[in-house]
């Protein structure tokens, strides 16, 4: 194929201008050039842009399918689309399961979505309220562009090598800092994410095959004592987090407590399932991660306990009555 990734060079689009180099296909990337500017040499076409007014060097050629990785604002990503619409066969477009309006209990893609009050807006807001408004009126612009020729993608949390957040890497590098870790418990509480590489070489696969419609793509549920396996952890109950005030999902990744979103991680993935979505082994996402993580140098942690934190809640769980 001749397959056009608009992004492709920070986490997911790298991943899956891998995926795609290896299946032997013909890639074009897209991009600013902000980031990672020549990252695959002359294996793609790196052409350079800018999708908010700046789609001229895409005003002509033709590709068999898009992927669009980097689209946001239902504005741009309408323009994209629109001028794409005659000269490409099929568009994959990147969303996210955050579209969803109840995360009460776990949504399927036939689930309400999330509606914005002012569906111009284009800002995702202090705490990414509009993120999964905006991504809904995202998909809705390029299924008006492409009908019947779109594959609609809802991920989850993504994780793995070349991630840009510490919602899951924290829990990586805590395990190889070793001592004892705080975590949500029970052990067998069951949270969701998708290996970036899985989700990468699926995406791949459904662009083949021309798939469309809609699909959640997060794992079928792992258990927190599967993912910490080999660590020295000491399980704390909701309460006592709630109680002293730790921040859900941010402070401490992965954690949700709050029941109006229980069913963030029991999201329904039988449809990517059944289109031939697959998961390695835990235990191979955590160790290629840290093999990564150990090559990024000093950063600013973006999610994460501190570790003096950590001490004081571990002091604070073992001083209960």
């Amino acid at each position: 194929m001749k397959l056009l990734v608009l992004g492709g060079t920070k986490f997911l689009g790298r991943h899956i201008v891998e995926a795609a180099l290896e299946r032997g296909h013909e890639v074009t990337i897209f991009h600013r050039g902000e980031t990672n500017r020549g990252l695959f040499g002359d294996r793609v076409e790196e052409v350079l842009g800018d999708r908010d007014g700046g789609l001229g060097a895409l005003a002509s050629g033709r590709w068999d399918a898009v992927v669009d990785t980097s689209g946001y604002f239902p504005r741009v990503v309408g323009a994209s689309a629109q001028l794409l619409a005659e000269r490409a066969d099929h568009y994959t477009f990147v969303s996210s399961i955050s579209v969803y309006a109840d995360f009460s209990t776990g949504p399927h893609e036939g689930s309400p979505l999330k509606r914005l009050e002012d569906a111009t807006v284009e800002e995702l807001g202090d705490e990414y309220q509009y993120y999964g408004g905006l991504k809904a009126l995202c998909e809705r612009a390029v299924e008006r562009e492409f009908p019947g020729r779109a594959a609609i993608v809802r991920p989850g949390l993504i994780v793995g090598p070349h991630d840009p957040t510490d919602r899951f890497t924290y829990w990586v590098e805590r395990l190889a800092r070793a001592g004892e870790i705080l975590a949500p418990g029970p052990p067998e509480r069951l949270v969701q994410f998708v290996d970036v590489r899985d989700l990468a070489a699926w995406i791949v696969r459904l662009v083949e095959e021309r798939r469309t419609g809609v699909f959640n793509a997060t794992n079928e549920g792992v258990a927190m004592g599967e993912l910490l396996a080999g660590g020295e952890v000491t399980w704390v109950s909701d309460e006592f987090l709630v109680e002293r005030g730790v921040g859900e999902w941010i402070e401490l990744p992965l954690w949700i407590a709050d029941p109006d979103y229980a069913g963030h991680h029991h999201t329904n993935v039988s449809r990517a399932v059944a289109a031939g979505l697959r998961f390695r082994l835990v235990a191979e996402t955590v160790r290629d991660t840290a093999k990564w993580a150990a090559t990024r140098g000093p950063h600013e942690p973006e999610a994460g306990l501190a570790p003096e934190r950590e001490r004081e809640l571990l002091e604070a769980w073992r001083a209960r009555p």
